[in-house]
């Protein structure tokens, strides 16, 4: 048995869910440099659930892509954590409704037991920080892959 790798990846959307820090390392990668509205965030404080509705770039199809000479893609895909007991952010207006945040990864700050936080990195030193009774995170393509408007893979050069 080995592992997964992206060459072996079909053309169906992803629906993945992260129970353990390990998991959520893969969806880390998947989610980076994924852009949305501040005004597509939702936290239900009743349900303890906080979801995001994010345009993702296909790491997955890159290659793909490349050997069939056709453009990079972007889908949007819903990421949603659940037991999540509190929200704060930083460096987010969400008064603003032209407001595009950019996604670089998800961090896991482990606590006692199962508890814990996770960070929502963003562009521009803004973070979104859900504490959470126990980690628990599904990402799921909720469209069909899209032309990425830019039609490049993101690039992290400084």
């Amino acid at each position: 048995m080995s592992d997964a790798r992206f060459e072996d990846a079909r053309e169906t959307p992803l629906n993945l869910g992260a129970l353990e820090a390990e998991d959520l390392k893969v969806m880390s990668a998947l989610v980076q440099d994924a852009v949305f509205p501040a005004t597509a965030m939702t936290w239900r404080p009743g349900q303890r659930r906080f979801g995001l509705l994010l345009n993702r770039f296909r790491w997955e199809d890159v290659d793909a892509a490349h050997k069939r000479a056709r453009p990079v893609e972007r889908v949007q895909s819903l990421l949603v954590v659940e037991n999540v007991l509190g929200v704060a952010s930083n460096g987010v207006d969400r008064r603003d409704p032209d407001l595009v945040l950019s996604l670089l990864s998800l961090d896991w700050h482990a606590g006692a037991e199962v508890e814990g936080a996770l960070h929502l990195v963003l562009a521009g030193d803004g973070e979104i920080r859900l504490q959470v009774e126990a980690l628990e995170v599904t990402l799921k393509d909720v469209t069909r892959p899209y032309v990425a408007p830019s039609r490049k893979v993101p690039d992290h050069k400084i």
